[in-house]
């Protein structure tokens, strides 16, 4: 079992950052792959991006390339996501997960879900 919990969202005036973390409890947590999606108020859940188990290999969503950087911590148990350049359109619901996904950026390979923090930019 991984239990993990967010924290580090907020508001944010366009151009801005903000780091988000999501601890985990639960031995198995370095041998997952570890993802961060977004929910914005009337639309699916979706893609932002992922990290290894090793955090050798990372992946994007186009919309947040270049901006974005994923990176985790297993002897504290942490991923992280710096959010740089922020736009409007990033606001949302942040939530990690974890899960052994064949493919990445599929929401309904994860197993293990956050409860969320939201992130809102303003314009």
């Amino acid at each position: 079992q991984v239990q993990l919990v967010e924290s580090g969202g907020g508001l944010v005036q366009a151009g801005g950052s903000l780091r988000l973390s999501c601890a985990a409890s639960g031995r198995t947590f370095s041998t997952k792959v570890m993802g961060w999606f977004r929910q914005a108020p009337g639309k699916e859940r979706e893609f932002v991006a992922a990290i290894s188990w090793s955090g050798g290999s990372t992946y994007y969503a186009d919309s947040v390339k270049g901006r974005f950087t994923i990176s985790r911590d297993n002897a504290k148990n942490t991923v992280y996501l710096q959010m740089n350049m922020l736009k409007a359109e990033d606001t949302a619901v942040y939530y990690c997960a974890a899960g052994r996904p064949s493919m990445w950026s599929n929401v309904e390979e994860y197993n293990y879900w956050g409860q969320g923090t939201q992130v809102t930019v303003s314009s």
